[in-house]
C-alpha cells in the first residue's frame, strides 16, 4: 500500500515546481475527496448490505437469540482492535482528534482498514452506532497518510487529516457543507482561508464523486412539509424544545461516559468487553420486543439496533402523524417505528417514544462504552427524532401548536437540537439537518433550538460527547483564536538557552554552579551522567535556597540538590503541551531532548521564549 501510494505522490509533488504551497495542499485535498469518496461508498454499500442480512436472520430468529448476532460482531471488533489498532474501538472522532493535538495527524494507515471491519461487524450485526465516527476516523487516516507519504509539515499534515474527515462525512451523509463546517468547528477549530481551501475541495470533490458512483444526488431522510411555515406563534414552543433538548444533550453524553469509565473497571479481558456489552444490549432487545408484544406490535428486531435510519424516516413523515388514519399508519409502521393499533393512538405513542428515546440512548452507551465501533451522530439524530416527535405530539394533545403543524417538523428540530447539544457544534447540526432532508421550512426553529440546546449544554457541561475523555486524558480540548496558534507551533522552533561548555554532574561540588550563575539567563542547571544522559535538574529556586547557608555550601554536592520529578520537552510537542508542563511546574527552563531518543539534552526552553515564540506566532497568523 504505502508503496504504491509513494509512487502517486512523488508524482504530484512535481506540481509544488511554480506553484504556492496553498494550492499545492488544494490540489491534495481533491486527490484525498476523490480517493476517500470511493472508499466511503464501498464502506457504506458493505455495512448496509451486512445489516440488512443481519436483520433478516434476527427476524427469523426465536427471541432469546436476540443477542447472539451482536455478540458475533462484537467478538470480531475486540479481537481487531486489541491485536491490530487500539485507536480504532469507540466513535472514532475524539482519537482524530487526539492524533491531531499529541501526534500531529499521524495516523498509522492499519487505524483506517481496521476501523472499517470493525465497523461493518458493529454496527451490521445489529450494534446501536453511526457511520460517522468510522467515515471520519477511515477518512482522517487516507488523509494522513497521504500527508506523510508526501512528506508534508505538522500544520499541513493536520489539513490534510481535516480533508480526509470532510470528504468522509460529505460522501456518507452527502453534506458536503455540513462536513467542512464538522471539520472546523469539532476537529481543527480554525477557519482561516489556508486551512479552509484545501478542505473544501476534499468535500466537493467527494460529493461529486459519491454522486458519479452512485448516479443519484438525493437526500437520506428526503421529505416534504407542504404548507408548514414557521410563525412567531410557535416560538415559544421551540424554544422549550431546545431547553428539552439540553437536557436530552447532557444525559446522553454523561451517561456515555459514564458507561465508558464502568466497563474499563470490569475485570474482563479487553477483547472481550464488547461482547459483554453486546449481550446486555441484546437483553435489552428482548425486553423492548416483549414489551412491544404487549401493546399489540409484532416487532421481531428492536428498531434501536443499527443506525436507526428507518424509524426516523417514519418518524419524520407528516403522514404518520396525520389526524385521520393515525392508527393504521401506526400499525404500519410498527415493524420499525413506534406505534398502535386501535382508537386514539397519541397517548400510547408518546409513551412508546420516550421508552425509545431511553433504549436507544442506554443502547447505545452499552455498544460504544464496552469498545464497539460506531459513531454517536445516528445515535444522536435518532434521539433527538424520538424526543422532538414526543414533545410535538404532547403540544398537539394540549392543542399548543396551530393548526396544520405536524409534530414532524418537532421531530427534524429536535434531531439538529440534540446533534448541536453533544457536539457544541450548532452549526454544524443546522447544515447537516438541511442536507439531511432538504426541507428549508423548519430551518428557521432549527437555528433558534441549535443555538439554544449548544450554549445551554456548554453552560451546564464543559466539554461536548467528543471531548470530555480527551480532557481526562489531558488533552487541552479548549477553543479559540489562541489554542489553535498554540496547536501549531512545535518546540523545535522556541529558541534555546545554550546549555553551559562544561558539563555538570551529580558529583560536582554545588559551588561550581554558582560560580556559572552570573552569566547565564536561566537560573536553571542540566545535569547529567558521564555520558551526557539527561538526569535531572537542580533549579534556580533550590539554589538560592541553598545560598542561605552560606556556610554549607563547600560541603554540598550538586546531587544533593538534583531534581529527577520535572518533566522534558519533546522537540515535536506543541506549545499548548509545553504551557501545561511550565503550570504544573514553577520552574524558568525546562530541557529540550534529542529527537533520537537518546535521552541526550539539546538546551533549555525557557517560559520567557515560548511566550515570545507564541506572541509572534499569534501576529503572523
Amino acid at each position: 500500500m504505502k508503496p504504491v501510494l509513494s509512487s502517486v505522490v512523488s508524482r504530484v509533488r512535481a506540481l509544488d515546481l511554480g506553484l504556492g504551497r496553498d494550492w499545492v495542499l488544494i490540489i491534495y485535498g481533491a486527490m484525498i475527496g476523490t480517493v476517500t469518496a470511493c472508499g466511503a461508498v464501498g464502506f457504506a454499500k458493505a455495512l448496509h448490505l451486512t445489516e440488512e442480512a443481519g436483520r433478516d436472520a434476527q427476524r427469523a430468529w426465536p427471541i432469546y437469540l436476540l443477542p447472539v448476532l451482536p455478540m458475533l460482531g462484537a467478538l470480531i471488533t475486540g479481537v481487531l482492535v486489541h491485536w491490530f489498532a487500539q485507536d480504532a474501538k469507540g466513535h472514532g472522532v475524539p482519537q482524530v482528534i487526539d492524533a491531531i493535538a499529541r501526534q500531529g495527524g499521524r495516523i498509522p494507515w492499519r487505524v483506517g482498514v481496521v476501523k472499517v471491519i470493525a465497523s461493518i461487524a458493529t454496527v451490521g450485526s445489529g450494534g446501536s452506532g453511526g457511520v460517522e465516527g468510522p467515515i471520519v476516523q477511515i477518512g482522517a487516516t487516507s488523509g494522513s497518510v497521504f500527508g506523510q507519504a508526501a512528506r508534508v509539515n505538522r500544520v499541513e499534515l493536520s489539513t490534510l487529516v481535516g480533508c480526509g474527515a470532510a470528504a468522509g462525512i460529505a460522501s456518507v451523509f452527502n453534506a458536503p457543507i455540513a462536513g467542512v463546517f464538522f471539520v472546523l468547528e469539532v476537529m481543527l477549530r480554525d477557519f482561516s482561508l489556508k486551512i479552509l481551501a484545501p478542505i473544501v475541495i476534499a468535500s466537493v470533490f467527494s460529493t461529486a464523486m459519491t454522486q458519479v458512483l452512485l448516479r443519484q444526488d438525493e437526500a437520506i431522510f428526503a421529505v416534504g412539509l407542504q404548507g408548514y411555515g414557521f410563525t412567531v406563534v410557535e416560538l415559544p414552543s421551540y424554544v422549550l424544545l431546545g431547553l428539552v433538548c439540553i437536557l436530552v444533550s447532557v444525559g446522553f453524553t454523561r451517561l456515555l461516559h459514564w458507561v465508558e469509565e464502568q466497563f474499563e473497571r470490569v475485570r474482563l479481558h479487553r477483547m472481550l468487553l464488547p461482547v459483554f456489552g453486546a449481550l446486555l444490549l441484546g437483553a435489552m432487545g428482548i425486553v423492548w420486543v416483549l414489551m412491544m408484544r404487549g401493546y399489540g406490535a409484532d416487532q421481531r428486531v428492536p428498531p434501536f439496533f443499527g443506525n436507526g435510519y428507518q424509524t426516523i424516516v417514519r418518524l419524520i413523515e407528516p403522514a404518520t402523524f396525520a389526524p385521520t388514519g393515525a392508527a393504521e399508519a401506526s400499525a404500519a409502521a410498527a415493524s420499525e417505528a413506534p406505534g398502535a393499533v386501535g382508537g386514539n393512538p397519541t397517548p400510547l405513542l408518546i409513551s412508546v417514544l420516550l421508552l425509545l428515546t431511553l433504549f436507544k440512548a442506554a443502547g447505545t452507551c452499552m455498544t460504544l462504552g464496552s469498545g464497539g465501533s460506531g459513531g454517536v451522530f445516528a445515535p444522536s439524530l435518532y434521539i433527538g427524532a424520538t424526543a422532538g416527535a414526543a414533545f410535538g405530539l404532547i403540544l398537539e394533545r394540549l392543542a399548543l401548536i396551530p393548526e396544520g403543524v405536524t409534530p414532524a417538523s418537532y421531530a427534524l428540530v429536535g434531531m439538529a437540537a440534540v446533534i448541536a447539544g453533544t457536539t457544541f457544534a450548532p452549526f454544524t447540526a443546522i447544515l447537516l439537518l438541511y442536507e439531511l432532508t432538504r426541507e428549508p421550512h423548519v430551518l428557521l426553529p432549527a437555528m433558534l433550538a441549535s443555538i439554544i440546546a449548544a450554549i445551554g449544554s456548554h453552560l451546564w457541561m464543559r466539554d461536548s460527547i467528543y471531548t470530555m475523555k480527551l480532557r481526562r486524558s489531558g488533552v487541552l480540548v479548549g477553543s479559540g483564536r489562541d489554542l489553535t496558534v498554540m496547536r501549531r507551533v512545535p518546540a523545535r522552533t522556541v529558541p534555546l538557552t545554550p546549555l553551559p561548555p562544561e558539563p555538570i554532574y551529580p558529583s560536582d561540588p554545588l559551588s561550581k554552579l554558582i560560580s556559572m550563575h552570573m552569566p547565564r539567563t536561566a537560573p536553571d542547571f542540566v545535569v547529567v551522567d558521564e555520558h551526557g544522559k539527561y538526569l535531572g535538574m537542580v533549579t534556580g529556586e533550590d539554589l538560592r535556597t541553598a545560598l542561605v547557608d552560606r556556610e554549607a555550601i563547600p560541603l554540598l554536592l550538586v546531587a544533593e540538590l538534583l531534581r529527577t520529578d520535572l518533566p522534558t520537552i519533546d522537540p515535536e510537542e506543541t506549545l499548548d503541551t509545553v504551557m501545561d508542563k511550565f503550570a504544573d511546574h514553577d520552574v524558568a527552563g525546562i530541557c529540550l531532548m534529542s529527537p533520537r531518543d537518546d535521552r541526550r539534552p539539546l538546551g533549555l526552553i525557557t517560559r520567557a521564549n515560548v511566550i515570545r515564540c507564541y506572541q509572534a506566532a499569534l501576529e503572523s497568523s
